[in-house]
């Protein structure tokens, strides 16, 4: 942790934070000074652990939660709480993503369009509902919610993935509306198709139908990172950020132009 950093003394929670672009957030957020809480539906331990000989053992702890549970996601709070004392951040990033493989509307299992809503909007409001209070009794906080660039522009295929993050931009604008008398800022960060260790592993379908045409699309004509999203995450929620709510910020190399 540098002198600098700009989440010092702040506690966040990352959901979906044991894999995937989860694990660069992770990392990132503990760099710049927050005391982090990783939750995800994986056992992010290990990831904890690291963590932890890096920045010290009252850094992070991680906890295996299922955001679309409310139970469960009010034991993670409550867990939160009594480790750190606080809540300052919350970053939603749990989704079903990776492993979803392209479905024409027509044959969506109505099951599987049931559990991408559960965990990527339910997941989404649930911890909004029981972190938000903490917020609020010390009126200040920053949540921060992953969009995508999907919707922006919708693609086929895979409209239960793109309907579930549209929900996600509305909620968004929604409750910053509701919680800016609190001093709490809630915006969408909005990725675009991402080479996630995730999508590598788990959907090299989904890869090689939709590597070539994010490029097209992309002002900056290379492809997209989890790295090339960290600073956009810590300016949302770090103190830079504290007249921004409401927005949708798109890292996309400019494929979504507005």
């Amino acid at each position: 942790m540098s002198s600098s950093a700009r989440l010092d003394g702040r506690v966040a929670i990352l959901t979906g934070g044991a894999k995937g672009i989860g694990r660069h957030y992770a990392r990132r957020l503990a760099a710049e000074g927050s005391r982090l809480m990783i939750a995800d539906v994986a056992d992010g331990r290990e990831l904890a652990e690291e963590i932890a000989r890096r920045h010290g053992a009252n850094s992070v702890a991680s906890a295996v939660t299922d955001v679309s549970d409310e139970g469960a996601v009010q034991a993670l709070v409550a867990k939160t709480m009594e480790r750190f004392g606080k809540i300052d951040i919350l970053v939603n990033n749990a989704a079903l993503f990776a492993p979803l493989q392209e479905q024409k509307v027509t044959e969506i299992d109505v099951g599987l369009w049931d559990k991408v809503m559960s965990i990527n909007i339910r997941g989404v409001f649930l911890m909004t509902k029981h972190v938000a209070p903490h917020m609020i009794a010390q009126k200040y906080g920053k949540i921060v919610n992953i969009s995508s660039g999907t919707v922006a522009r919708g693609i086929p295929n895979f409209a239960h993935y793109v309907t579930s993050k549209g929900a996600v931009t509305a909620f968004t604008r929604a409750v910053s509306r509701e919680l800016g008398e609190y001093n709490i800022c809630v915006n969408n960060l909005a990725p675009g198709f991402t080479l996630s260790d995730s999508v590598i592993n788990d959907n090299p379908q989904h890869l090689a139908h939709s590597q070539a045409p994010s490029l097209v699309r992309r002002a900056l004509k290379r492809d997209e990172y989890p790295q090339d999203l960290l600073g956009a995450l810590v300016f949302l929620a770090s103190a830079d950020s504290d007249f921004v709510t409401g927005q949708t910020i798109a890292v996309d190399g400019g494929a979504t132009n507005n």
